[in-house]
């Protein structure tokens, strides 16, 4: 390997374990002493590393956060999605964790450790690293790792040895892939393989990232179970009523309509209660509980709605918003999927707009992927309507909107999930 390559899992993967681990530890340590490694990092481990940097967390020595008392961690357990999907998770992986000397790790999107089985020595071996039920492994607690960084990133890592940010876990080796709620693009959590640094092998990433996908499917099967009890119960109550309504889930997916073309979606706010409210795809509307929803009777000849400002908030690593305030929409908040807040961003940097061809390539670094640009822009008029112009992408002229993005305290903390060039360009901090 020359000066100027990168360390991918393959090369790792074909070397004595005993070399790897020794490889990248020289590397880690010419990254953390300022020097010029002889081969680079991974990209996500790099970037991992330069936020453990900042966040300050010790890279000599783990810093073991406060457990989980027993009834909390019943109550996470409990009110967590995933609670559902333990059977599948366990079932395609707890047998193969043991055979390969590994444990299968369920963490939520806090990083906390909710559920985990497999080999019992393993298991001991964890429970010295303090990865234990109730135990805090985000990144910002852990450093770099199979569980924090997947939820931060948003995809499927594997970390092995000294990729670790903090020494006391360079004997280990852990992958791990995020699970989110088909039903709103919501991180749940995260589903982790890990074990003693002998154990590790290329295949586990493709593995534990299947049976990621496997387990949103069955959360996706079971959505739809629950939307056709909904439509049992409000088609009849829909069918009866006159002018525009529309019956959905606590989620937005519709179960039933009247008075207006079929939308699979509605987009709603974090709270919703009886009443009258305004929501972006009906105006303003009457608000009344369903059993396992709500039905949503909008007013007739409702206003036209105009905002005074609009706020993109991507201060988090995790969850990103936007709010709409003033006007006739009252105060308005939706939260992002990471694909929308970098699209938003985007345009927040471009004010007089930015073409579909212009995003593709901040977006993808290609400017032909128009087609998935104005699908996602599309989806971003569901909640944001006329506040988002075309031809080119922009906030509307003709709407007093001021944009104002409440950014993290670091550039290299923007959107740390993001691959898109013109997002990871936004992050680099000249050196002094």
């Amino acid at each position: 390997m020359n000066a100027t390559s990168t360390i991918d899992l393959a090369r790792i993967s074909s070397m004595d374990r005993a070399q790897a681990a020794r490889l990248l530890a020289s590397v880690r340590h010419a990254a953390l002493s300022g020097q010029r490694p002889r081969v680079q990092p991974r990209p996500v481990i790099e970037e991992s590393w330069g936020r453990m940097l900042l966040d300050g967390v010790d890279p000599d020595r783990d810093f073991r956060s406060r457990l989980l008392g027993a009834e909390e961690l019943e109550e996470r357990r409990r009110a967590s999605p995933l609670a559902d999907i333990v059977p599948v998770l366990r079932d395609a992986l707890v047998s193969v964790a043991d055979a390969a000397h590994h444990i299968m790790v369920v963490c939520d999107a806090d990083g906390r450790v909710l559920w985990r089985e497999g080999n019992a020595a393993v298991l001991r071996k964890a429970d010295s690293l303090g990865f234990e039920p109730g135990a805090d492994w985000s990144e910002s607690v852990v450093g770099t790792n199979g569980v924090g960084t997947p939820l931060v990133v948003r995809r499927p890592v594997h970390v092995f040895s000294a990729e670790h940010f903090v020494e006391t876990h360079h004997a280990w080796t852990c992958t791990g892939a995020p699970i989110t709620d088909p039903r709103d693009g919501r991180l749940l959590g995260v589903v982790d393989i890990s074990g003693p640094l002998s154990t590790m092998h290329p295949t586990m990433l493709a593995l534990v990232d299947s049976v990621a996908k496997l387990a949103e499917a069955r959360l996706r099967e079971n959505h739809l179970s629950a939307l056709d009890r909904l439509r049992s119960v409000a088609a009849p109550v829909v069918a009866r009523l006159d002018g525009r309504a529309v019956a959905v889930d606590p989620h937005g997916w519709t179960a039933a309509v009247t008075g207006m073309p079929p939308t699979d979606r509605f987009s709603l706010p974090a709270s919703m209660a009886a009443g009258h409210m305004w929501l972006p795809s009906l105006g303003p509307c009457a608000v009344e509980p369903l059993p396992g929803g709500w039905l949503l009777r909008a007013e007739k000849d409702p206003q036209p709605v105009t905002a005074t400002r609009l706020v993109l908030d991507v201060r988090g690593p995790r969850r990103w918003s936007v709010t709409v305030e003033g006007g006739g929409a009252g105060g308005w908040t939706h939260e992002l999927s990471p694909r929308h807040a970098e699209l938003l961003f985007l345009l927040c940097t471009h004010r007089k707009g930015r073409s579909a061809s212009g995003l593709a390539e901040d977006m993808f670094g290609d400017p032909g992927r128009t087609v998935t640009v104005r699908a996602e822009l599309s989806r971003v008029r569901r909640y944001l309507g006329d506040l988002l112009a075309h031809r080119p992408y922009r906030f509307a002229d003709d709407v007093d909107v001021d944009v104002e993005m409440l950014l993290p305290d670091h550039p290299a903390n923007l959107l740390p999930h993001s691959t898109a060039p013109a997002v990871r360009a936004a992050r680099r901090v000249p050196e002094p």
